[in-house]
């Protein structure tokens, strides 16, 4: 049984990385000066939920929460770069997950997510 100590461990490293390279192949993360150079060519999806939102995002930015892209991913088009973000940069990796099975290829992530913006916010009306 000792060597259970040593597999799960091990196998837990293992995906680590394969997620990591997985990652890194498909979505592409951007520093804050590389991710403001392009998105405004780009659908700018914020992917934290509604009051995340509200309480401030990037200007220019649509909301499609990650709780609900599995049902709303056909509002992002195919044809153009999709820049994600979400609070810290987590959430975006699921995101983006979920569109690369919907066709979705041309996928960027802000590096730090929205906490590390210091760029344009709008604000809520709250």
């Amino acid at each position: 049984m000792d060597w259970i100590l040593w597999v799960l461990p091990l196998a837990l490293i293992v995906y680590m990385i394969i997620a990591g390279l997985y990652q890194r192949r498909h979505l592409k993360t951007l520093t804050e000066e590389e991710f403001r150079s392009g998105y405004r060519k780009a659908q700018l999806i914020d992917v934290r939920e509604a009051r995340e939102f509200e309480n401030g995002h990037i200007l220019g930015a649509r909301n499609i929460p990650l709780s609900q892209l599995r049902m709303r991913h056909k509002e992002v088009r195919q044809d153009q770069p999709v820049y994600l973000y979400c609070e810290s940069g987590m959430r975006t990796v699921r995101a983006a997950a979920i569109l690369r099975k919907k066709g979705v290829k041309d996928l960027y992530n802000l590096k730090g997510g929205f906490k590390k913006w210091s760029g344009k916010v709008k604000k809520g009306n709250k």
